[in-house]
């Protein structure tokens, strides 16, 4: 086994050039995920990378460094479009998770369960993705590909978490079904992202389902009907009308794969209504 704590991004990229290394970050998936077994894997321990700690903005983007805390996204002055971030943040573990855990690590996880993801999904967010030859963008939505894979090469290194500010606008809300209220994995999530215009109009909508399928899974044709209707008095209408057919839900201890489908009907339904009411729409959405 090797150990290495790199001081640059260089240093590590060189690293990781050089031979197969499991990443640690956090170490919040990685300590558990070892259980009593000793570590024979190569270890590159990204803690040393301090420029990899930062949420920034440009004129193009809002950035998240792959360190980045979800205890620093909770704290960070960020514009209405990502609380639905924020409130999944919060949902990350107990605090002491959130202290150390990192919005990359949750990425490069991969779960199918990961809080993180469906919010993001809603601000079409992208991976910086660098190695020793060079950078590569990747929207997360082809990032993530299954239970545990994603589409990171060997000696690629995942810096940055950026969001469009096209995408940023707009209110949003998460909704998370657990088997308790803290410190539990979902059995479903949703993520909603609307604006509404000066009309009040619902002019844009973003949805995306979380543990419902391998992949966290943005809603398009419900999007769509949403758009083309315009009316927040219709959304229940509209979500109760919808088949999920997007959605492959799995039997297990959490739920049923049925439980699971309907589940969502419901907390889509409440993220939109959430997101509404930030707009200041008050009408009644509830299903």
């Amino acid at each position: 086994m090797r150990y290495a704590k790199p001081k640059s991004i260089d240093e590590a990229l060189a690293l990781l050039a050089d031979g197969s290394w499991t990443l640690l970050a956090g170490g919040t998936d990685f300590y558990p995920a070892q259980g009593n077994r000793p570590i024979k894997d190569h270890v590159l321990d990204l803690n040393g990378l301090q420029q990899l700690r930062h949420i920034s903005q440009t004129d193009r983007h809002y950035i998240f460094g792959a360190r980045a805390t979800w205890t620093d996204i909770i704290r960070a002055d960020l514009p209405p479009a990502f609380d639905a971030l924020k409130l999944a943040a919060r949902e990350v573990g107990s605090i002491q998770i959130q202290n150390s855990g990192t919005i990359a690590g949750n990425l490069c996880n991969a779960s199918p369960a990961a809080d993180g993801v469906p919010p993001l999904l809603t601000l079409s967010a992208e991976v910086v993705l660098r190695s020793a030859s060079g950078e590569r963008v990747v929207g997360l939505s082809d990032f993530i590909l299954g239970n545990r894979r994603t589409a990171r090469a060997p000696g690629e290194l995942l810096t940055a978490v950026r969001v469009p500010r096209e995408a940023a606008t707009g209110s949003s809300h998460f909704v998370k079904l657990g088997a308790r209220r803290y410190l539990v994995i979902s059995i479903a999530m949703a993520a909603a992202r609307v604006v509404v215009d000066e009309a009040g109009k619902l002019s844009d909508v973003a949805l995306s389902v979380g543990a419902c399928s391998a992949v966290a899974t943005r809603l398009q044709a419900l999007e769509e009907r949403l758009r083309e209707a315009g009316a927040p008095g219709d959304v229940a209408r509209i979500v109760e009308a919808h088949d999920f057919a997007e959605l492959t839900p799995i039997d297990d201890v959490r739920g049923s794969a049925e439980y699971r489908r309907q589940a969502a009907r419901e907390i889509v339904v409440r993220a939109l209504g959430g997101a509404l009411a930030a707009s200041g729409r008050t009408e009644d959405v509830a299903a």
